[in-house]
């Protein structure tokens, strides 16, 4: 029946009309409203404009008939549901505790307690002679801990709560902290007394995340946003002092820009760092004297990325000034002979460390007191580096596909270094690594705990390749691929395929508890890595953005194509998933090749990219023109991306099933766009069925509590199940 005014109280109410005994649920069909958009001589009629006003009380019932149709077009998948969440939390070790990191005679670390939603955040004195860190096997609380802040007692009963900074003072005494309750990425920043125990009076709403303390801990700096949500100012705060006496110390005034701030881990100076997708410009402070200057690094060039890291005696420069895939370089500290100075001064001495090689992308550096760690990527693979007095070391690992990271890693005078590994078959494990030596200590790893039916897990039961699809312009696409041991290669294995391939973010194999639930009915899991992403290293990026933006999509074909081709599935057992700009991917292949998938999973999907990037009132728009292009001023970008978005490409195709998830508070990628997407491929394509499900409390991470999370994760591996066409054991 159609959506209109008439049928308000049957949408209010969370309910569809009551099916027979034959008949299936009646989708909600929303109404169309004619709106005109014209850019560069070419209209376009939207009827579904109307469902972008989050205040009007006919979109808030459209988007509660749409929860109540997914809710009855899914209900059969209740007991599989149940058993997948039953699953999750038998195999998740629920009173736990991270491995503690130490900083200033401290060990800080969080922990997890059964039956309780967030973690707590906690401190304990390091003992006389304790080199290692303290790890209970049971996960319950360190001996003479003091809880920094309890996620469980904040949240109270809220339907939402999320961090946005925790940060402790270099002396120790304050706990700055920030709060969400809504998902809008709005937070309230708040300052707590440690040895007191109590929250002071200091109270400044509407930041960002992220902030950083003075030396002496009497001043905080934080980030706001302005109407676009765009971070772009940073202020100083006096503890103590009323936030209406805080200070303006930074406008960043190009709406290109984002803000961020920051503490080096030297703790010698705050920092300023300003960057859009292609230009980056940092700013130093002595962290001494809060009331001082920043000074820049710096001045910004078009298209020169750079970070910086303070190394004591001098800066540590990654940049991409003439090296594609970046190369690191020194120069000196603010104030040092040849460091330049204020905005607009000559561009710092930049000395060579680790040129530039075409096949290695730099990623990352930390630096400690007489050591450097270098994080890189090399033949699809993240790696690590030390360097050393007596020379350099890369830190080898034995499995053909996996990920290593730097973990936490807070004193600069530390002679260990934190990191994580983990594969496709390898739970999360934190190692320490002798910064002398090379030599790895295995601290712990990510308990995977026996099934609900008892069975225990072993890494032995599963098996990981690596395999590589032919894009059409022959470019090879690498895909991580895990499945139950001796799985036949004889295409009638199910299958979800994985895919983001934007702003340069990598999908690295890593390993998962949730996908135990679909390997062990059966499932094969993959990630294509496909162009848009880094995998393959900065190139990888430039050829799957702006004008060439369908590599991204015709990859992730390719790679669908290769797996049936390759034995691993068949396109009527093949799911597709993917979140974000991954969304986009899913809706941009929905429309590129719908005989491809059983079905679609598209969480808060950036499917109606065109209307929105044309807009520079919308968060993250103008920023986002150098990754998608300037739709608004350049015509050939206009029709480059009408031609791709998914909401405006939707035709009469037999589409394959799609079950597309958002959040009514998200402000990166606003609810509407799936239910504007939905709303088209209800009364335009055929197949399906097409299902939209809206968080009405949460924001572009979903759920927050991890039940709450586990939940909904279950109901979204039963709808890939039901749909593989896998039976439901």
């Amino acid at each position: 029946m159609p959506y209109d005014r008439a049928s308000l109280d049957w949408a209010a109410m969370s309910t569809v009309p009551q099916p027979g005994p034959q008949s299936p649920p009646t989708p909600p069909s929303a109404k169309q409203v004619p709106s005109g958009r014209t850019h560069h001589g070419d209209t376009v009629i939207d009827p579904y404009a109307w469902l972008t006003d989050p205040e009007d009380p006919e979109v808030i019932a459209y988007l509660e008939a749409e929860n109540a149709y997914m809710t009855a077009l899914t209900c059969g998948l209740e007991d599989l549901r149940s058993r997948i969440f039953d699953e999750i939390k038998a195999r998740t070790q629920e009173t736990d505790l991270s491995v503690p990191v130490r900083k200033a005679g401290w060990w800080r670390y969080a922990r997890t307690v059964q039956g309780q939603q967030y973690a707590i955040h906690c401190r304990r004195r390091v003992l006389d002679g304790e080199l290692r860190p303290p790890l209970p096997e049971d996960g319950k609380p360190l001996d003479g801990e003091e809880i920094l802040l309890d996620g469980n007692e904040a949240a109270a009963d809220a339907g939402f709560f999320s961090l946005g900074a925790l940060e402790v003072s270099p002396d120790e005494r304050l706990l700055a902290y920030s709060t969400d309750f809504s998902g809008d990425e709005r937070f309230t920043l708040r300052v707590k007394d440690l040895a007191a125990g109590r929250v002071l009076p200091d109270e400044i709403p509407g930041t960002f995340y992220g902030c950083a303390w003075s030396l002496d801990g009497s001043a905080l700096f934080y980030v706001t946003v302005d109407d676009a949500w765009r971070p772009y100012r940073v202020w100083r705060h006096r503890v103590g002092r009323p936030a209406s006496s805080d200070v303006l110390v930074f406008e960043e005034t190009d709406e290109r820009f984002w803000v961020g701030i920051g503490l080096f881990r030297s703790e010698r100076h705050i920092f300023i760092r300003t960057a859009s997708v292609l230009t980056s410009e940092w700013r130093l402070l002595d962290a001494a004297t809060p009331e001082g200057d920043f000074t820049v690094v710096a001045p910004r060039r078009q298209g020169v990325e750079y970070d910086v890291e303070d190394a004591g005696d001098k800066l540590l420069i990654l940049h991409n000034d003439g090296a594609e895939n970046f190369e690191l370089a020194t120069a000196p500290l603010p104030g040092a002979a040849g460091a330049g100075g204020a905005a607009g001064a000559d561009s710092v001495a930049w000395t060579p460390l680790i040129p530039h090689r075409a096949d290695t992308r730099l990623l990352g550096v930390d630096a400690f007191a007489g050591y450097t760690v270098v994080y890189f990527r090399r033949d699809g693979l993240t790696r690590l580096r030390v360097l050393a007095p007596d020379g350099e070391r890369d830190i080898a690992f034995p499995e053909p596909i996996y990920r290593v990271s730097p973990g936490s890693n807070p004193e600069f005078t530390q002679t260990t270094f934190r990191l994580g590994y983990t594969s496709m078959i390898t739970p999360g494990t934190v190692y320490d690594c002798d910064l002398a030596t090379g030599t790895l200590t295995r601290l712990k790893q990510q308990p995977v705990l026996p099934a609900p039916d008892g069975a225990p897990f072993a890494s032995g039961d599963y098996e990981q390749h690596r395999e590589w699809a032919l894009a059409a312009d022959g470019t090879r696409i690498p895909v991580s691929v895990v499945c139950r041991a001796g799985t036949a290669r004889d295409g009638s294995a199910p299958c979800m395929l994985y895919g983001y391939g934007s702003y340069e973010h990598s999908t690295d194999p890593r390993f998962s508890i949730t996908d135990l639930s679909l390997l062990d009915r059966g499932f094969v899991c993959a990630i294509a890595h496909v162009r848009g992403g880094g995998e393959m290293g900065r190139s990888w990026y430039t050829h799957g953005k702006l004008l060439e933006k369908k590599n991204t999509f015709t990859d992730f074909v390719a790679c669908a194509e290769h797996m049936v081709s390759a034995g691993w599935t068949s396109a009527d057992r093949m799911v597709a998933r993917g979140g974000s700009a991954g969304g986009l991917l899913m809706g941009a292949v929905a429309n590129l090749a719908p005989p491809a998938f059983a079905g679609i999973v598209a969480e808060v999907p950036f499917v109606d990219a065109l209307n929105t990037i044309l807009d520079p009132s919308l968060p993250l728009t103008v920023t986002e023109w150098e990754e998608w292009g300037d739709p608004l001023h350049d015509r050939d970008v206009y029709e480059y991306m009408k031609s791709y978005t998914p909401y405006e490409n939707v035709t009469a195709a037999c589409y394959p099933a799609i079950f597309a998830i958002t959040s009514l508070n998200d402000t990166r990628v606003r609810y509407h766009e799936p239910a504007k997407w939905i709303a088209r491929l209800r009364a335009t394509g055929g197949g399906g069925p097409f299902l939209l499900k809206t968080e009405m409390q949460a924001g572009h991470g979903g759920r927050s509590g991890r039940y709450d999370a586990w939940r909904e994760e279950a109901l979204v591996l039963a709808w890939m199940i039901q749909t593989a066409g896998q039976a439901a054991g």
